[in-house]
């Protein structure tokens, strides 16, 4: 049983729901970040979604466009990322880690020695926004021989057939986007939410995470009604953009953010 789904059958008999925050490694500063994950764990975090800075990340909004560009200017790269897992390792060994990113920087590494690099380092998981499910398979086997999870988004737009394809292929649990569109973008509707949640629900038993126009308390405690996870992303990295000036700041900063939306949740019990 991988690390992923430990955790999500803990948080199950406990009756809560997995708080998934996302920020930029390496942004503002690669020093940063490891610190970064250790206060957003102590602050409520369940899974930590890493993202690997990409030159062109087409499915994310400003904020996170800019802390790629902040990461990559720091000459952040796909192996100084596995090299921050490894040093948070040092001193967390049961926080599960998912990378999140594009393919291009996996694929100049190789699919095999990728994902052999990212399981010696002590990643978890691995979602690339940017491979559609047809073309996934060498990278499903080189993950699964590594014991990595699976994961794949899911849209309000995709068909019977794609939800179908990603229950299949997917492990660890189903990324559904709650928004058209990318990150950071627009306002939530929850009742379309709570419809394309059970949808993917009569397709697997995996958990559902939800990601995508959660910006704050009320809107984590909602989706949290609804689905196993709520993820959380722009909203912290506008945080860190904004102290990017003083990042001795940002771990105390961010993680009070993310602790307001772990309290809302708790609070919510709506499970």
């Amino acid at each position: 049983m991988s690390r992923i789904t430990e955790r999500f059958a803990l948080l199950r008999e406990q009756g809560r729901k997995a708080l998934i925050p996302y920020i930029t490694a390496g942004d503002p500063k690669p020093q940063v970040t490891v610190p970064l994950m250790h206060a957003l764990v102590a602050a409520g975090a369940d899974i930590l979604e890493l993202g690997v800075p990409f030159s062109d990340p087409m499915a994310d909004g400003p904020v996170i466009q800019k802390a790629c560009e902040r990461a990559l200017a720091e000459g952040t790269s796909l192996l100084d990322v596995l090299a921050m897992v490894a040093e948070f390792r040092r001193d967390d060994q049961e926080t599960p880690v998912i990378l999140m990113g594009y393919l291009n920087p996996i694929e100049i590494l190789g699919y095999q020695n990728f994902a052999q690099q990212a399981a010696v380092h002590g990643v978890d998981g691995l979602l690339t926004v940017d491979m559609p499910p047809e073309e996934a398979a060498p990278l499903v086997v080189a993950c699964e021989e590594q014991g990595l999870d699976r994961i794949f988004l899911l849209a309000p737009t995709s068909s019977p057939k794609r939800i179908e394809q990603i229950c299949a292929l997917g492990s660890g649990f189903i990324y559904y986007v709650s928004l058209k569109g990318v990150t950071g973008a627009s306002t939530l509707d929850v009742d379309d939410v709570s419809l394309h949640v059970a949808n993917i629900r009569r397709h697997t038993s995996m958990p559902v995470g939800v990601g995508f126009g959660i910006r704050d308390a009320p809107s984590a405690a909602q989706i949290a009604s609804i689905a196993d996870a709520v993820v959380v992303g722009s909203a912290l990295v506008k945080r860190i953009e904004q102290y990017q000036d003083s990042p001795e700041a940002i771990p105390e900063e961010v993680s009070a953010l993310l602790r307001t939306m772990r309290e809302a949740i708790d609070a919510a019990k709506n499970i």
